[in-house]
Order: C-alpha cells, then sequence, then structure tokens
C-alpha cells in the first residue's frame, strides 16, 4: 500500500494526494493498491509542482483499522511540525493521532543515509 506526499512550498508542510489535488491531513490520503497506479500518480504530481516541493510515495500499514505511513519519519510528517498538542495537524486530533499511534512498525528506520561528498 502507498499514499503520496510533498511540501508545501509556501511553508514547509506535509501534504498528501487526492484525487489530483494536495489535502494536508493523511487520513484523508488516497492509498494505491496498485503500484502502477500511484507511479503514474507521483508523475502526474511531479509534472504539476506548482505547489509542492519533490513529492513521492511513501509504504502505508493498516493496525487495529487504520492507516499509518509506515516510516517513523514519514509519521512524524504526517503529525505535522510541532509536538504540542494546541499546535499543528495533531491539534484536530481524531483518526489522525490514533491512526498513527497504533499502528505497529513505525519505530524503524529504512537505513538509507545520503553521504555528502566534501571536495
Amino acid at each position: 500500500m502507498k499514499a503520496l506526499t510533498g511540501n508545501l512550498l509556501a511553508d514547509g508542510e506535509a501534504v498528501f494526494w487526492r484525487a489530483g489535488q494536495w489535502v494536508p491531513r493523511f487520513v484523508d490520503a488516497q492509498l494505491f493498491h496498485d503500484e502502477g497506479v500511484a507511479e503514474e500518480a507521483e508523475g502526474q504530481a511531479k509534472s504539476a509542482q506548482t505547489v509542492v516541493v519533490d513529492p513521492y510515495l511513501i509504504d502505508v500499514i493498516q493496525s487495529d483499522g487504520l492507516w499509518a505511513p509506515l516510516s517513523y519519519r514519514e509519521r512524524i510528517r504526517a503529525l505535522g511540525p510541532s509536538n504540542h498538542p494546541q499546535h499543528g495537524k495533531q491539534a484536530k486530533g481524531g483518526d489522525d493521532i490514533a491512526a498513527l499511534q497504533h499502528a505497529d512498525g513505525a519505530a524503524r528506520s529504512t537505513g538509507r543515509v545520503n553521504l555528502i561528498k566534501r571536495k
């Protein structure tokens, strides 16, 4: 299962793809069962990069009947820029928080590190 995400140019907030447009909450994101359809949506989003920076696909898992990003990093992005309840997307509460808190397997890294070669 995949979801498509990016960062808004205006403020850096994480957004998610749904039927050709960007939505602010992960719980409203379109989930792709088919890899080809997901890649097609990613191509569409990349060709219209007027609102977001570098859209990309993320892995999504289901736990306790709710969907959430698989990686810990993506869960943090989905919650928003702050961990204080009165700030960010988590202030909306509800399914966003429940999905991100109850999914298994999130506290692991992909293990990928980008190295910068210095001259």
